[in-house]
């Protein structure tokens, strides 16, 4: 017997489905590219005038244990490769905590300027960044992602050869 209750528990159902099947695959890959976006061209920034990011990591930015130099060579070189990788989903677990440990370093190193008050928009962007790559990071990166083709194509060859030695 159908009840009104039953009835909502199936839309309710079909309605999951299709943010699962067409929505959660999107938004990931919007989450993917906004991220990967916003660290790459800070990366870029950073190599298009390296003299300049050397002064900035030697007299702005307080990196804990690392001189200068390295500092801004790791930074540069994880924004741009974690955010490429991100981008396509190659590596995407990986890519978002690369980039998270690039995030909170970050913060940690320009805290000193981030905590005032008027720059609670800077910091509510590392913010906004670190809860996105914790989802992707948790969740990974979804079905339009190079991870999902590779899965697909290693556990279709894997089936095949299962299927040809029974």
């Amino acid at each position: 017997m159908n009840t009104y209750l039953d009835k909502a528990a199936a839309a309710y159902q079909c309605a999951v489905k299709l943010i699962e099947t067409w929505f959660a695959p999107l938004a990931s890959l919007a989450a993917r590219l906004y991220v990967a976006h916003v660290f790459f061209a800070s990366g870029l920034t950073k190599v298009q005038d390296w003299d300049t990011t050397i002064a900035l990591f030697t007299d702005e930015y307080h990196v804990p244990l690392l001189p200068p130099e390295l500092a801004a060579f790791g930074g540069a070189a994880g924004e741009l490769g974690f955010s490429v990788l991100l981008a396509l989903g190659l590596g995407g677990r990986l890519s978002a905590l690369g980039l998270s440990l690039v995030n909170i370093m970050a913060v940690v190193s320009y805290w000193h300027v981030l905590m005032l008050p008027d720059q609670v928009a800077g910091l509510n962007g590392h913010i906004m960044w670190g809860l996105m790559l914790a989802l992707l990071l948790a969740k990974g990166t979804g079905t339009l992602s190079v991870d999902t083709l590779i899965g697909r194509w290693f556990f279709a060859k894997r089936d095949k050869q299962a299927m040809a030695a029974a």
